[in-house]
C-alpha cells in the first residue's frame, strides 16, 4: 500500500499533533457513516497519543448508526450550543473531517470561526477551502474519508495499536460511502485495507446488517409508497425523481435516517442513469436534494449548477429553498439540461 503523504507532509502533520494537547474532531452537518466513522477512528488514534479529544458534530446522526462503537462520546452542537462553543474555544487544534468548507457546518459555522485553534482538513471532497487552515489532507479520488484516515494512521505507525472498535468504524464509513463497495471503489488498495481491517477481528457481515437491515416497518411501508406513488420517470426512463413532504414523512412516522438509500433504488431500473430525491427538511425551510448516478454521468456537476451543492461523480447532494413544487421544477430543468449525457 502506497504512502499517503510525502516526508515533508508527514513531518508537518506529526509536528502539529505533537504540539496540540486539546483537540476537537468534527464533521459536516447531517453526518453519515463516513463522517461518524472517520471521526471516531481518528479520535481513538489521537487518544492513543495521550491527547484530550472531544468529538463534536453539528447535528445528530441517523438512528441506524447508533450502534457504532464509541458513538456515545459524540456531542452535538444543535443540542448543546454553549457547551460546544466553549469546547471549541478551549481547543488548540480542530480536525475537520469529511467536509471541505466551513459552510457545511451551517449553524455551527459561527462557533468555529470564533475559535483561535489551528485547523486541519482531512477529506475526500474536491476543492477544499484552505483559508485559515494549517494543513489540508485532501484526496478526492479516494473512496471515503475513512480510507484516508486509515492510511494516515497506518503511515503514522498506529495500525498495530488500532482496536477492533476503531477498525469497525473505518469499515463502516468505507462501506456506506461506496454503497456497499458498488461505486467509487475500484482501487485494488481498498481491498488491501479491508483485509487489514479484518485482521482486527471486525465482523463485516454484522456491520452490513447493522446498517442496512435495521429499518422499521414504517420505513418499509414508506419505501413502497415512494416507489408506487411518488416516483416519476423522465428522459425515456433514464432519469427518475421523487419527492417527500413533511406531511408524508409524518404519516409514516419518519425518524432520522429513514430516507437513507431510497435515492439508490430507481437505479435498479434497466437503463437508468440518474436518480434525484427531493425531501422537505424537518428542521429548516429548505428542500434536501440527493443525487445518484451510474457510469460517467456527472451528478456532482449537476448538483453544483442546479442545487447549490456538489460531491462526487456518482453521489452528490445539495439543497434548495422552499417550496417543494419549485424544487421539482428545478430538477426537471436540470434533467433537460443534461439530457444529452443520459
Amino acid at each position: 500500500m502506497k504512502d499517503l503523504l510525502n516526508h515533508r507532509e508527514l513531518f508537518q502533520l506529526m509536528q502539529i499533533l505533537r504540539e496540540s494537547q486539546r483537540i476537537v474532531v468534527t464533521a459536516h452537518r447531517g453526518p453519515d457513516g463516513d463522517a461518524v466513522g472517520s471521526s471516531l477512528a481518528w479520535a481513538a488514534y489521537l487518544k492513543g497519543l495521550g491527547k484530550k479529544v472531544d468529538v463534536i458534530l453539528p447535528t445528530p446522526f441517523p438512528d441506524f448508526l447508533r450502534w457504532m462503537p464509541g458513538a456515545h462520546i459524540i456531542r452535538f452542537h444543535l443540542n448543546h450550543e454553549a457547551e460546544a462553543a466553549a469546547t471549541l474555544k478551549e481547543a488548540n487544534l480542530i480536525c475537520c473531517l469529511d467536509f471541505n468548507t466551513l459552510s457545511r457546518l451551517q449553524e455551527m459555522e459561527g462557533a468555529m470561526k470564533q475559535t483561535k485553534a489551528r485547523r486541519i482538513i482531512i477529506d475526500h471532497h474536491p476543492d477544499p477551502d484552505q483559508d485559515g487552515v494549517e494543513m489540508v489532507v485532501s484526496f478526492p479520488k479516494m473512496s471515503s474519508t475513512c480510507e484516508i484516515v486509515f492510511r494516515l494512521i497506518h503511515q503514522l505507525g498506529g495500525f498495530e495499536g488500532m482496536t477492533a472498535a476503531a477498525a469497525t468504524c473505518l469499515y463502516t464509513g468505507m462501506m456506506t460511502d461506496t454503497g456497499g463497495f458498488t461505486y467509487n471503489s475500484a482501487d485494488p488498495e481498498i481491498y488491501e485495507i479491508i483485509a487489514l481491517l479484518l485482521t482486527k477481528g471486525i465482523d463485516k457481515d454484522k456491520i452490513y446488517r447493522n446498517v442496512f437491515h435495521v429499518f422499521s416497518t414504517d420505513r418499509i411501508r414508506l419505501t413502497g409508497y415512494v416507489l408506487y406513488e411518488k416516483l416519476q420517470f423522465f428522459a425515456k426512463n433514464k432519469a427518475a425523481v421523487f419527492t417527500l413532504t413533511r406531511e408524508e414523512m409524518k404519516r409514516f412516522h419518519f425518524i432520522r435516517g429513514d430516507a437513507e438509500g431510497l435515492v439508490n433504488m430507481p437505479l435498479q431500473v434497466k437503463g437508468m442513469k440518474l436518480s434525484i430525491s427531493l425531501r422537505e427538511d424537518t428542521e429548516r425551510d429548505v428542500v434536501r436534494v440527493s443525487l445518484r448516478s451510474v457510469d460517467d454521468f456527472p451528478c456532482n456537476r449537476m448538483a453544483e449548477e442546479f442545487f447549490n451543492g456538489g460531491g462526487h461523480l456518482n453521489a452528490s447532494g445539495g439543497e434548495l429553498p422552499f417550496p417543494l413544487e419549485e424544487a421539482e421544477k428545478t430538477a426537471q430543468r436540470a434533467i433537460e439540461a443534461y439530457q444529452h449525457l443520459l
